[in-house]
């Protein structure tokens, strides 16, 4: 079956609003007490592509290098986040979650898992397959890993 760039760039940004509203729905009751919903945006990003300089954290989540700085600072104190010096360049920090944010994130993740295992409960054993395919082809072809 022939499937035109434009009638793909059409389901893939369809893809993405559904992606999105995924996320919003497997975090929505998440209890975020001292956290805002941008700082945990920013903790499940590094939980995946840690550890990472402030500059490609800024890149990737699409916030001012100030904003991004000053939400760090604000995990960082809240015990989330910790910087480390590069050992070669001791002009480059890299930012990580810490085993407090590491602790936070899993507590996030099961509760997520939870969700996604009751939306896959009736998912045959063949459409797991094809959904983790899809997912393999969609990272190799048009996803930043």
């Amino acid at each position: 079956m022939m499937v035109s760039k434009e009638a793909l760039f059409e389901q893939m940004v369809s893809l993405i609003a559904s992606a999105h509203q995924l996320h919003y729905d497997m975090t929505k009751g998440l209890p975020m007490d001292d956290i805002t919903p941008l700082q945990y945006e920013i903790l499940e990003f590094l939980s995946v592509k840690q550890p990472i300089t402030l500059s490609q954290l800024s890149e990737c989540m699409g916030i001012s290098m100030p904003n991004t700085s000053r939400e760090i600072k604000k995990l960082t104190d809240k015990g989330l986040c910790e910087k480390i010096d590069d050992t070669e360049d001791r002009r480059k920090q890299y930012i990580r979650l810490s085993a407090g944010g590491e602790a936070r994130m899993a507590e996030s993740f099961a509760h997520m898992r939870g969700l996604f295992m009751q939306q896959v409960n009736d998912v045959s054993d063949t459409e797991l397959a094809h959904i983790s395919e899809a997912i393999k082809v969609l990272k190799s072809t048009l996803l930043r890993d």
